[in-house]
């Protein structure tokens, strides 16, 4: 981070598939906090695991130590595991002295120290295993004051805090340092006592976040209250309170920024009396001891182990309504996901609108940045033009004429419709309705329909084989490839194109299913450079940089991939199982925030893809569950972001 001003310009840097890097720059302001960019990944752990602890092991970025927790059996284990992020190879590493769970954990002096915890009761035993270990066992190195579960711990300078926790009957309040994990010392009593509370530091003072009361029986109820402990004073008091109670959340201090996430709110406010687990993500201001809303977690999750690696922090496994997991999600501070505070903190486009042709359900719809329905088309005031066929199959949209107007492909009706920005009205249009044919006037599934700065309408005329270029007063302008000769044999004619992406220079960037081609080509149908790709259906293709594509794969499981002209793959996206798969893509985009953002058309929903964790980082609709109310979609098959400055970031070389 550098500091301007009264602005601190945070730089998101992400890894480039050639090994360079991508880097987006906003400004957060000073003292402000960056929301978090929170994801899941495709790959799981190997079997459920929940109320365990982990630490990064050392050497840089890149590896996790899994250690004890509960099984879904509810049983405890003793397994010390090795999970690799964000690539998820795991390996076994270790053991345990004894097997336990929801014990409190801490790096000191190239030992993991692993205070207390449970299997069948709460024991004091501190077990020693070698952060690089490899097979190694841990062993027993100490003993706690008393038995305790259920305790957090944290690292200030060379000692480590245990905090909070149950002896088995009741919350105990100290709190204990250690340097060695076989001396303690009191520092202070807890003012509220609890059990899976969560912590973190931040300027030498320790926040206690939530936790659970211990009532008659043991049991207790979620707290609001969040603690802070000063160690040099060795003082301890109640300094403010979260927004809602919460136990066993996350606590993590990422970039010198407290987090919390997760946890359960309720401990029997669910179906059947289940735990109501949260996604909610808050950032916590040490100055004003307050908490603003950061984010959301993709899967709700409370007794989570969590690790922080390379500025990212790792949630792995935990509880989600107290069934034991085996997701992996990921943390990480993106000023380009807004501002922790603020209305849409946590959105891949913060602060801008989302425009999505939900081609299934015949409509066009804008959310804003917190995914609420903002605008819809058509509407009671604003109906489909007459003789139209209704407003049938819009393929695609997107923003022309600085946001105040809407082009859209009506693909199978076989039409061009220029809407007005918001009334609907119904500005220009080109096709007959329902029918199709390669005379002037008629289109054979019309397919992303650019306006171009020129005022002409590109668009690919995938049955028909050519792209049209077409004046506003309906005349062809110029013409890509032959009618009806859908065969790759540049330049006189190309295979069934579905893609006419307008660059920075004039020319278009085209996409042939036939043969997995794309090619660039001016207005005038001169070649400049194709290339056929290991794709299996090519879809819309983007340019990034200089020698830089994105395109999509319509396939199951499809893919995202990045190429050059010389038809090398440099990054490809394509996870075979989990919430990542994606179901016939149809169009991927880099967003300013740095994440890819695709329709997965049969998968109804929209996703936002972290291109370095290869994380789902945003979701509107439910996969595979189609739907017109809100949150469900029906194959999405187009999308557009407009900024308040009626801007395109995706596509700024068009009108």
């Amino acid at each position: 981070m550098t500091t301007r001003g009264s602005q601190v310009v945070s730089s998101h840097r992400r890894p480039g598939a050639n090994g360079s890097a991508r880097v987006a720059q906003f400004s957060v302001p000073r003292g402000s906090a960056p929301a978090i960019e929170s994801g899941v990944v495709s790959w799981q752990l190997p079997s459920a695991l929940s109320r365990a602890t982990a630490y990064a092991a050392p050497g840089g970025a890149g590896q996790v130590v899994l250690v004890g927790g509960l099984t879904a059996s509810s049983s405890s284990t003793a397994a010390v595991t090795d999970v690799a992020v964000p690539g998820g190879a795991t390996s076994p590493v270790g053991s345990l002295a004894t097997a336990g769970h929801d014990a409190g954990g801490a790096v000191l002096g190239g030992h993991f120290l692993v205070f207390g915890g449970g299997d069948q009761s709460s024991v004091d035993t501190v077990q020693s295993l070698p952060v690089n270990t490899n097979g190694q066992t841990a062993t027993v190195v100490g003993r706690l004051p008393q038995p305790r579960s259920d305790a957090t711990a944290v690292v200030v300078g060379a000692t480590a805090y245990v905090i909070g926790g149950y002896d088995g009957t009741r919350a105990d309040p100290q709190v204990l340092a250690t340097s060695n994990g076989r001396s303690f010392r009191v520092v202070c009593n807890l003012p509220v006592p609890v059990r899976y509370a969560a912590a973190a530091v931040a300027g030498g003072t320790i926040y206690v976040f939530g936790g659970q009361t211990v009532g008659s029986g043991g049991g207790g109820r979620p707290v609001d209250d969040i603690q802070a402990i000063d160690p040099a004073t060795g003082s301890a008091s109640v300094v403010g309170h979260l927004s809602q109670p919460v136990t066993g959340a996350a606590a993590v201090n990422l970039g010198g920024h407290v987090y919390l996430a997760g946890g359960d709110t309720s401990l029997t406010g669910g179906p059947g009396g289940a735990p109501v687990t949260t996604t909610a993500i808050w950032a916590f201001d040490p100055s004003r001891h307050t908490v603003g809303n950061a984010g959301n977690l993709q899967v709700p999750v409370s007794h989570a182990a969590v690790a922080i690696t390379g500025g990212r922090a790792w949630l792995l496994g935990g509880e989600t309504a107290g069934a034991p997991g085996a997701s992996v999600q990921m943390l990480e501070p993106n000023a380009g996901f807004g501002i922790a505070g603020t209305p849409g903190a946590g959105s891949p486009y913060y602060g801008d609108r989302l425009l999505v042709a939900d081609r299934g359900n015949d409509r066009l719809l804008l959310l804003n940045d917190t995914s609420k329905i903002v605008w819809q088309y058509p509407n009671p005031k604003s109906p489909p033009p007459p003789g139209f066929n209704g407003f049938y199959f819009p393929d695609d949209a997107f923003f022309v004429r600085h946001g105040t107007a809407i082009i859209s492909n009506q693909e199978q009706n076989e039409t061009i419709v220029e809407l007005a920005f918001p009334s609907g009205k119904l500005l220009w249009s080109y096709g007959h309705p329902g029918q199709t044919g390669a005379a002037p006037g008629y289109l054979y599934e019309p397919d992303d329909a650019y306006l171009l700065k020129s005022g002409q309408v590109s668009v690919a005329d995938a049955y028909n084989c050519r792209v049209l270029i077409i004046n506003p007063n309906d005349t062809i302008a110029h013409q890509i490839g032959t009618t009806g000769t859908c065969q790759h044999n540049p330049p006189t004619s190309i295979g069934t194109p579905n893609g006419d992406t307008p660059l920075a220079n004039g020319n278009f960037l085209i996409s042939e299913i036939n043969g997995s081609w794309v090619s660039e080509y001016t207005p005038t149908s001169k070649l400049v450079w194709t290339v056929q790709l290991p794709i299996s259906y090519p879809s819309d293709p983007q340019q990034l940089g200089p020698d830089l594509y994105l395109i999509a794969d319509y396939a199951t499981p499809g893919a995202i991939v990045e190429f050059n002209q010389a038809g090398q793959v440099l990054y490809r996206y394509q996870p075979t199982t989990g919430p990542g798969m994606l179901n016939q893509p149809s169009l991927v985009e880099r967003l300013p925030s740095g994440v890819f953002m695709a329709n997965d058309d049969h998968n109804d929903r929209m996703v936002a893809i972290d291109p370095a964790t290869r994380a789902v980082v945003w979701q509107y609709g439910h996969t595979g569950q189609p739907g017109t109310a809100p949150g469900y979609l029906y194959k999405p098959d187009g999308f557009d972001i407009l900024t308040p400055q009626g801007t395109t970031p995706t596509h700024p070389f068009t009108g």
